[in-house]
């Protein structure tokens, strides 16, 4: 017989309780948090009220299918979370018809293809290597092996190729064009790029993952205008939990009546079963918080944070690509010490509690697993309420370790990269500019608080 005194003392235990290994891991991931910089520009932090939001009750539930549409019971609640995050969403983006369904932003982006391409159509986006999407058409994924991928690249100043982009079009004659990227520093030209679909007969797809939340603030024109359908995770600037959402615009519904059905066949049941419901709850706090006035102060602050951090790096000697940025990131090119040194510089800044990722430049002189250049931005550190003078400190603190560890390491031309790698680590979390930038920096994180009253 089930003792009820110890079931319910079971299913209302906090994790330090019922799991203290778990509990030690998340705690140490909120102290890495709090004492470290988050610069990696796809990354951000989420209020409390989406993090509880995140955690409820929702996840108890299975609801296949949309609101007043399912195929289970008991759903009334849940109805009304999804239809609340659609119309926030709608009012946010200034659209018709808005999915907040997919898991994620690639699954997201294979319901695009999904509705309106057909196996071994032509696609066309930017070149991974040039700061373009894995889901745009690079070679080792879906999207290139499903479909017949022809990339369109940057020209030799960073700035996507317009000319070449017509060229391909006019030749190709894709289905699909995309537009988006993991790691372009200037602002997307949608109206061009939407034109040039037009020309061709094109649907034409704005991703805009990396900066949703800078377009709903005004700090980046939107593409809703120029685009047929436009998907985004709800992470990044949008500062909202892991998900993503499909929007069809007029001009989608204009091109094809049926579009919105097409994405929501694609979604469920094409492509995913029951929905995340805690992750739809989640995501409705977050447009909540993006509808308030102050939200575009914050959007736009990311921007001023992002523009103050390139100058900063290029006073003190750093080349970036494009020579500054006009949204939340930059991309810093660090061939001027040789090839391959972004590991080196994304470890040393981490061991001083600055985490980036290391990242492809353009015209890349090394590989992908061991490329030229560092990708960071100012989301996580806006979140947190850090303003021009403190990304100043940071982006000098940033040159100094790039200067005294890019030239110091060069990577073996045989297979024993991975090795050599992990010999020096050691070394360069020991060295005494690393060192005196991690107190820098956790005594400036120490100012700016954060999740001090979570408790697992």
């Amino acid at each position: 017989m089930v003792n009820e005194t110890n079931l319910t003392k079971f299913f209302n235990a906090s994790v330090k309780e019922t799991d203290p290994e778990v509990s030690s891991i998340i705690k140490s991931e909120i102290k890495r948090m709090a004492e470290g910089l988050e610069m990696i520009p796809s990354e951000n932090v989420v209020s409390l009220s989406v993090l509880n939001a995140l955690g409820s009750v929702f996840t108890n539930k299975y609801s296949e299918g949309y609101p007043h549409k399912r195929y289970y019971g008991g759903n009334e609640n849940a109805d009304s979370v999804e239809s609340l995050a659609i119309e926030r969403a709608k009012k946010l983006f200034g659209v018709p018809h808005v999915n907040v369904q997919p898991y994620s932003g690639s699954p997201a982006n294979l319901a695009a293809y999904f509705a309106v391409c057909e196996p071994g159509d032509t696609v066309m986006g930017l070149n991974l290597p040039d700061g373009g999407h894995l889901t745009h058409g690079w070679k080792v994924n879906f999207s290139a092996k499903y479909y017949k991928s022809v990339p369109y690249h940057v020209k030799p100043d960073g700035y996507i190729d317009l000319d070449e982009v017509k060229k391909l079009a006019l030749e190709n004659k894709p289905k699909l064009i995309w537009c988006g990227a993991t790691a372009y520093v200037r602002e997307f030209p949608f109206e061009e790029l939407g034109q040039i679909a037009d020309e061709v007969g094109a649907y034409f797809a704005a991703d805009i993952a990396h900066v949703a939340g800078l377009i709903v603030g005004g700090a980046h024109k939107s593409p809703v205008s120029h685009a047929h359908i436009v998907t985004t995770t709800t992470h990044k600037t949008l500062r909202g939990p892991r998900g993503a959402m499909i929007m069809v615009t007029q001009k989608g519904l204009d091109k094809d009546a049926e579009l919105a059905q097409k994405i929501d066949k694609a979604i469920f049941p094409g492509l995913q079963g029951g929905p995340h419901d805690h992750q739809t709850a989640a995501i409705a706090v977050a447009l909540g918080e993006a509808l308030k006035p102050e939200f575009a102060d914050y959007a736009k602050q990311i921007v001023k944070n992002n523009i103050t951090l390139g100058k900063t790096l290029m006073d003190n000697g750093i080349k970036l690509v494009t020579n500054g940025s006009d949204n939340h990131m930059q991309l810093i090119d660090l061939t001027q010490y040789g090839k391959g040194k972004g590991v080196f510089v994304q470890n040393a800044l981490d061991a001083a509690h600055i985490t980036v990722n290391k990242n492809t430049i353009p015209s890349d002189p090394s590989t992908p697993f061991y490329p030229s250049g560092i990708r960071l931005g100012t989301p996580a550190i806006t979140s947190r309420g850090m303003k021009e003078m403190e990304v100043t400190l940071i982006g000098k603190w940033i040159a100094e370790i790039i200067k005294e560890i890019a030239p110091a390491y060069d990577l073996p031309e045989d297979k024993t990269k991975a090795q050599y790698i992990e010999s020096v680590n050691p070394e360069i979390k020991q060295n005494a500019v690393v060192q005196r930038v991690k107190q820098n920096v956790m005594q400036l994180c120490s100012k700016f608080p954060l999740y001090a009253t979570l408790d697992y």
